[in-house]
């Protein structure tokens, strides 16, 4: 992980909606948002280039959307 500000940035934004997810998979007992919220906690860690960062993080949220469960 590198000090850059946006990744800093880019990793507290994923991780709080992370873990948000992650509390939410495991209130209802599904295991999608549990799995998608896990894997914002974790990749920032992994990924260091701005844009890659910042895709990979939109496309996750985007994923966790369409598997929400209202």
């Amino acid at each position: 992980m590198s000090l850059d500000p946006y990744n800093l940035l880019a990793g507290l934004i994923f991780g709080i909606i992370g873990l948000g997810a992650f509390s939410y998979g495991r209130k209802l007992e599904l295991w999608q948002p549990r799995a998608i919220g896990a894997a914002l906690m974790a990749y920032p860690y992994f990924v260091s280039n701005s844009w890659l960062l910042w895709g990979i993080g939109t496309g996750l949220l985007v994923l966790l959307w369409f598997y929400h469960h209202e």
